[in-house]
C-alpha cells in the first residue's frame, strides 16, 4: 500500500477541490502555459520546417544543385554528361546556356535571366515542366524562337501566351551604321508557375536558338547536374572538377541560394530557443503551485509521516502532482499543435481569401503561401524537453515536503 501511496495522493492532490482558490489559479495558469508553449512551439517549427521543404523542392529543384563549365565552352557535351551520370552521388545532367537581359514588351521593360535548355533533357535536372501553367517545354522547337516566362514576369511586361517580346542582351552588334545592342523578338509560347522569386526572373527558350543569340555555334555554357543529396554538393563539385583537370571549372546551389537556407536553419534554431523559454516559464509556475500546496498540506503530511510514509514517499506525492500538471498541459498542447500544423496553410489561405489579404508576397518571402510540414522528431524533443523541465521544477517542492517534520506541525494541531 505504502508503494502505491505517491500515486494515490498525488493524483488526489491533483482531482481535489482546493479550499485556496488562488492555489487553483495557478495550478490552472501554469496548465494553459505549458499547452499555449507546447502548441505554438509545434506550430512554429513545422511552419519552419515547411520553408525548408519548400527551399529544397521549389527553388533548389529549379536551381541545379551543380553547374559544369569549360573555360572554352563544352562541345561534346553529351559525351562528358553521360560520363558524368555514371558517378554514384549524380542522378541527371543537361546542357544550358545562359543569358542575362532584359525583356521589352508594350513599353514594358524588365530584367530576367535566360536559360537555354534542351527540352528533352531538362527533366532531368529540374522540376519545370511539372509547373507549367500554359505550354509544354516541347513547344520550344529550335529556330522558332519561342520562350517561356516565368507568371510574375509575364504579369510584368502585360503579356501572355502567343504574344511578342524582345530580349535585348548587354553585348553590343557593329554594323556599319555604328554600335547597336543586340535584340531578338520571341514569341511566348509557355508559362510556368513555381510560386517563388523565380517567376518574376526566370525564363527559357531553346538551347540552340541561345547559342545563336550568344554566337557560341555547337558549343554550351556548361552542364547543369542533380545530385541524389543536395547538401553534398560543395565536395562533389569539387572531385568532378579535379578529376575531369585542367580547363574546368564548377560551382553549387550554395553560391547562388545557401545564405537564404542558412539564414532558415539559424531562424529556427532561435525561434525554438525563445519559445523554450515560454515552456521553461510555465514549467517552473509549477514551482510556485506546489510550494503553496506543501504549505497549505504541512498537516497531512505529517499524518503521514506518522503512519510510516518515508520521506522518499512524500517527495513522489508532490513530483506525481507536478507532473500529472504537465503532462496535463503538455498533452493538450501536443493535440493543438499537431492540428494547428496540419491545417494553418488551409486557414491562412481562407483568411486570405475571405479578407483579401496576402500574407506572403513572393517577391519578398521567396513563396507565395505559408508552407506546414510536421516532423514528429520535433514533436518528441518538445515533449521530452517539456517533461524534462517540468521534471525539474517538481524537485525542490518536494524536497521541501520531505523534510516537513510531524512533531512540530501536530504540536499545535
Amino acid at each position: 500500500m505504502l508503494d502505491r501511496l505517491p500515486f494515490l495522493v498525488g493524483l488526489r492532490y491533483v482531482r481535489a477541490k482546493r479550499r485556496n482558490h488562488f492555489i487553483s489559479f495557478i495550478s490552472l495558469t501554469s496548465m494553459l502555459g505549458l499547452m499555449l508553449g507546447v502548441a505554438v512551439l509545434i506550430l512554429v517549427l513545422s511552419v519552419m520546417n515547411g520553408f525548408d521543404h519548400e527551399l529544397r523542392t521549389r527553388i533548389l529543384g529549379m536551381v541545379p544543385h551543380t553547374k559544369i563549365e569549360s573555360q572554352e565552352g563544352l562541345v561534346e557535351w553529351e559525351a562528358l554528361a553521360e560520363q558524368l551520370v555514371q558517378r554514384d552521388r549524380v542522378i541527371g545532367a543537361a546542357p544550358y546556356v545562359e543569358q542575362q537581359g532584359m525583356f521589352s514588351a508594350g513599353g514594358r521593360n524588365q530584367g530576367a535571366m535566360v536559360n537555354g535548355i534542351h527540352p528533352d533533357w531538362e527533366d532531368q535536372v529540374s522540376i519545370i515542366g511539372e509547373h507549367m501553367r500554359q505550354g509544354e517545354l516541347a513547344d520550344l522547337v529550335p529556330g522558332e524562337w519561342n520562350v517561356v516566362l516565368g507568371s510574375m514576369l509575364a504579369r510584368r511586361l502585360g503579356v501572355g501566351v502567343g504574344d511578342r517580346v524582345t530580349l535585348l542582351v548587354p553585348e553590343a552588334s557593329i554594323t556599319p551604321a555604328g554600335v547597336f545592342p543586340r535584340l531578338k523578338r520571341f514569341t511566348v509560347s509557355g508559362i510556368f508557375s513555381v510560386g517563388a522569386d523565380l517567376d518574376a526572373n526566370l525564363a527559357y527558350a531553346n538551347i540552340e536558338d541561345m547559342q545563336t543569340l550568344a554566337r557560341m555555334g555547337d558549343a554550351v555554357g556548361g552542364l547543369r547536374l542533380e545530385l541524389d543529396d543536395l547538401f553534398i554538393a560543395g565536395s562533389e563539385t569539387q572531385a568532378i572538377v579535379n578529376e575531369l583537370g585542367p580547363g574546368y571549372s564548377g560551382s553549387d546551389w550554395t553560391f547562388s541560394h545557401g545564405n537564404l537556407f542558412q539564414a532558415i536553419q539559424m531562424e529556427k534554431r532561435m525561434i525554438a530557443l525563445l519559445l523554450t523559454v515560454i515552456i521553461a516559464v510555465a514549467a517552473f509556475n509549477i514551482v510556485s503551485t506546489l510550494v503553496m500546496v506543501v504549505t497549505d498540506k504541512r498537516a497531512d503530511i505529517a499524518i503521514l509521516r506518522t503512519i510510516g510514509a518515508t520521506p522518499g514517499s512524500i517527495m513522489g506525492i508532490f513530483i506525481v502532482q507536478g507532473l500529472a500538471i504537465g503532462l496535463i498541459g503538455i498533452a493538450v498542447g501536443v493535440t493543438v499543435g499537431i492540428l494547428l500544423a496540419l491545417t494553418i496553410s488551409d486557414l491562412i489561405g481562407w483568411f486570405e481569401t475571405a479578407f483579401g489579404i496576402q500574407f506572403l508576397d513572393a517577391g519578398v518571402y521567396f513563396i507565395s503561401d505559408l508552407p506546414s510540414r510536421l516532423e514528429w522528431s520535433d514533436v518528441r524533443d518538445i515533449v521530452l524537453a517539456a517533461f524534462g523541465l517540468t521534471f525539474l521544477s517538481t524537485l525542490y517542492p518536494a524536497w521541501r515536503a520531505a523534510r516537513v517534520q510531524p512533531a512540530d506541525v501536530l504540536r499545535y494541531e
